[in-house]
Parts: C-alpha cells; sequence; structure tokens
C-alpha cells in the first residue's frame, strides 16, 4: 500500500516522465492511486515496443491524453481508461482482462472508445461534406454511441493529443485528419461545453487546411500577445474590484480571441486582419440571474 503523499515509482521512467506521472496522482485518495498507477503500469507493459510515428513510444501518447482530461478535473476512472484506451484495439490484453483487473466501470469506458473507432467507416460523409446535415448526423450518431459521456470526452482528448503532433505525417493525411476534426471533433467539443479543447482543435485545423493563413496570423497575433494580455489582465481586475464594491460574487475570465476565429471573421465580412478590432474577450460568470443587470 502507499503511504500517505507517496507516490509509486514507474521502472525505467526517466526524470521528467516520472514528474508527469507524479502529478496525475497528486492530491488523490490511496485507492485512486493504486488504480492509476496500475493502470500506467498496463499500458506501459502492453505497448512495450510500440512507438508512434514520431518515433516517441505509444505509452507517451496515452499519457498525453491523461493528462489533458487531468486538467478538465475528470475523475480517476476516466484517466485510468485513458491510458488503456487503446490496449484492447491494439495489443494482447482483452476487455475481460481490463474487467478483471479495473472493474466494470473502466471496462465499460474502454470498451466505449474502442466501439468509437467505428468513425473511420464514416469518414467520407464528414470530409468537406457539402450536405452539412451529413456530418451533423454523424456527430448525433457518436453521441449516441457513448452511453457515459466521458468516453467522448476520452476520444476527444484523444484527438487533440493526435492533432498537436499531426506535423509527423504527410500531407495528404494532415488535410485529411484537420477536415475531419474541423468537421467533427471541434463541433462535439462546442456542444459538450467543452471550449478550452473545440478552440485549440479548430486552431490546429485551421493550421493544416490554411497553412499561410494560419502562419501570417499566428504572426501578427505573436507581435502584440503581450499587450492584448496585460490589456485583459487590467480589464478583469477592474471588474473584480467594481463587482466586489457592489457586493456580487462573480468569476471574471478572459482570453485573447482564437486564430480560427478571428480567420473566419475576416472571411465573412471581406475584411483584413487590421480590421478586427475584437481581439479579446471576457466573460463573467455569476450565481443568479439577477446579478446580470
Amino acid at each position: 500500500m502507499l503511504k500517505e503523499n507517496e507516490n509509486p515509482g514507474f521502472a525505467g521512467m526517466d526524470a521528467a516522465i516520472q514528474q508527469r506521472l507524479d502529478k496525475l496522482l497528486a492530491n488523490r485518495p490511496e485507492h485512486e492511486q493504486q488504480v492509476l498507477a496500475d493502470a500506467i503500469n498496463l499500458c506501459i507493459d502492453a505497448h512495450h515496443g510500440q512507438q508512434r510515428v514520431s518515433g516517441e513510444p505509444y505509452y507517451l501518447h496515452a499519457l498525453a491524453i491523461a493528462e489533458i482530461l487531468n486538467e478538465l478535473n475528470l475523475d480517476h476512472e476516466t484517466l485510468a481508461a485513458a491510458m488503456l484506451h487503446d490496449v484492447v484495439e491494439d495489443t494482447e490484453v482483452t476487455l475481460d482482462d481490463v474487467r478483471t483487473r479495473f472493474g466494470e466501470v473502466i471496462a465499460h469506458l474502454v470498451d466505449g472508445v474502442t466501439k468509437m473507432e467505428r468513425i473511420g467507416e464514416f469518414q467520407e460523409v464528414a470530409l468537406g461534406a457539402q450536405d452539412h446535415s451529413q456530418a451533423e448526423s454523424l456527430r448525433k450518431l457518436l453521441l449516441a454511441m457513448a452511453e457515459d459521456v466521458r468516453v467522448v470526452l476520452i476520444k476527444l482528448a484523444d484527438r487533440l493529443h493526435n492533432m498537436r503532433t499531426l506535423k509527423y505525417l504527410d500531407a495528404a493525411k494532415q488535410r485529411r485528419i484537420a477536415q475531419e476534426t474541423m468537421d467533427i471533433y471541434a463541433p462535439l467539443a462546442n456542444r459538450l461545453g467543452i471550449w478550452q479543447i473545440k478552440w485549440e482543435l479548430e486552431d490546429l485545423s485551421l493550421r493544416y487546411l490554411e497553412p499561410e493563413a494560419y502562419q501570417s496570423l499566428a504572426s501578427m497575433l505573436d507581435e502584440k500577445r503581450e499587450d492584448r494580455q496585460r490589456y485583459i489582465d487590467g480589464v478583469i481586475a477592474t471588474l473584480d474590484t467594481e463587482l466586489r464594491k457592489a457586493g456580487i460574487t462573480a468569476t471574471v475570465t478572459g482570453r485573447p480571441k482564437h486564430i480560427n476565429s478571428i480567420w473566419r471573421k475576416m472571411q465573412r465580412k471581406h475584411v483584413d486582419f487590421d480590421q478586427i478590432f475584437d481581439m479579446r474577450a471576457v466573460r463573467i460568470l455569476v450565481k443568479e440571474e439577477k446579478d446580470c443587470y
């Protein structure tokens, strides 16, 4: 058993990866740490010798997915299933093995992610579909296939990490996967209200669908990023002060606008970058409707 505040070691891990693993286990009850440690070790063992196109060990992909979900504050069962999401599909580990070792809930999540791999059967429907209702039907199908919404969240995190590492694939695959992401996965994230993943999926998709426009916008935004962030921070501080004076409890957040949203507005309004003035957004969340006024 683990002692309090003590995380297990992982054989053969260098210090940087060990720190990443420790972070997944930090501040969790002992029984959750045990489940996650077991899932991590099975993932490493099952995928031993398997590499991604980048040359990295495959288990690092599973670890990255778990980290994305951890940032969303998801439960340990979801993180464990994320680590194990491909063991049934790509290794000799069976679903019964997962069920015996981790229980019905985690096995159910792993099975759900495996079934969602069926998206490949409908890929041609989604890619650049002229009839947007077809892509919408596919999104509804994927949601219906997942009896537990956590299955969709694992799949979204999987796609996000794949998009972050898309540079290792050839140009044709990059465009195909980026288009599928823009048509299917970003709208799914939007429907579930996971804005952080939605925005990143859209920006990464644009990077490969419109590379020149993406690089140009990224360069122009980088030149002003610090000024924009400083401005947003100032607005948030002012709003926090005034809301407290008014006796209103609120959460204020802000962000610079994302590349894809700027690009879409430029296309929709037929204007240049210099003619886009709403580069910043601030959101205020209050407890009661009356506080909005």
